[in-house]
């Protein structure tokens, strides 16, 4: 039996949690009916609405197992500041229920496939490994011709996030070529640095011939991306994902950030409310109680999507968005600025 046959969620609970590293969980999630099945696109990931002790909080997390399994893996890693992050590694355990909304995500082994060389490089850091680690899996158990060159970079051993699983996938696999680059490898045979052109070159020899696939930190990304164009690799071969926000994603500089107020109304829910002109949309609805969805809040997952009937945002991401939408006044709640007095729809 499939799960996620509609739009509603699903009420999953936590059958397994144990660490990966000292600041990072990994969880298994299943459903109570025995005969789910979870059909996903390897590199997806899910959001999970969380019964916080203030309220129910939203947030996406990349899927690392493979589909059609009866459990959900996630790895989550602590952050400082997270809300929902840290909860989930300190309080939800096993036992716990937690709802989870339909798979989602661009960046996927299905939609972004590899060239006809079928030889891809994943490079990864931190708990960017989580999608590519999923893609990895399903392509080594279903594509026996492809090979993969797979760079992780990490602090030490001891905060490799999958560290013994991805030793087990080498051995068993002579198309799966670790690459693991940590800052501090003292203790370890592993190569030690930081990883820039002349590593990403070594560590992946022929990386012009192969799919690059992207994933971590938002600026490891943009460092990697660099690198690849500095060395004239073929970007129609390149993808790449990243729930962290880019600077220019947090505060759009064609915005008016004064410090006047503006007027927010949401029909729907008999809401009227104030907000300071500038604000993120997204703030303004939460703080006014309005039960909107926001689970990536970088402008990628596209839960927050709402309607302007009336007024002016300034918005920096539309990826989720199609032509119509954005035509008829859709945006991204966490991407959109306020500019004037407003009138939002949710739906």
């Amino acid at each position: 039996m499939q799960a996620w046959l509609d739009n509603e969620a699903l009420e999953l609970v936590c059958v397994r949690k144990w660490y990966e590293t000292p600041d990072t969980v990994s969880l298994e999630l299943s459903s109570r009916n025995s005969d789910v099945r979870f059909d996903f696109k390897p590199g997806q990931f899910i959001t999970l609405g969380v019964n916080m002790p203030e309220k129910l909080d939203y947030r996406a997390y990349s899927i690392s197992s493979r589909p059609g399994e009866k459990q959900l893996k996630l790895t989550i890693k602590r952050v400082e500041g997270g809300l929902v992050s840290n909860y989930m590694v300190d309080h939800f355990d096993e036992g716990d229920e937690v709802d989870v909304l339909k798979p989602a995500g661009a960046f996927n082994s299905v939609d972004c496939l590899p060239s006809k060389s079928n030889r891809v490089t994943l490079v990864s850091a931190g708990c960017g490994i989580t999608p590519v680690m999923a893609m990895t899996q399903q392509w080594l158990a279903t594509n026996e011709n492809i090979d993969i060159d797979f760079i992780h970079m990490a602090r030490s051993r001891e905060e490799t996030i999958y560290y013994h699983e991805l030793l087990a996938l080498e051995a068993e696999h002579e198309n799966f070529h670790l690459r693991l680059l940590l800052k501090d490898a003292s203790n370890t045979q592993c190569p030690q640095g930081r990883l820039d052109k002349n590593w990403l070159l070594k560590l992946s020899p022929d990386i012009q011939e192969r799919t690059v696939y992207l994933c971590g930190p938002v600026g490891f990304m943009q460092d990697v991306e660099r690198y690849l164009t500095e060395i004239d690799f073929d970007m129609a071969n390149f993808y790449q994902e990243s729930f962290t926000p880019k600077a220019s994603e947090i505060m759009d500089s064609t915005a008016d950030t004064g410090s006047s107020s503006v007027k927010v109304v949401v029909p729907d829910f008999g809401v009227e409310f104030a907000a300071d002109k500038g604000s993120a949309l997204i703030d303004s609805l939460e703080q006014a109680g309005v039960p909107v969805i926001a689970a990536c809040r970088s402008g990628i997952c596209g839960s927050c999507k709402c309607k302007v009937n009336k007024g002016e945002v300034v918005s920096s991401s539309t990826e989720t968005l199609t032509e119509e939408e954005i035509a008829q006044g859709y945006v991204l709640a966490c991407s959109s600025q306020v500019q004037s007095d407003v009138e939002v729809s949710l739906g």
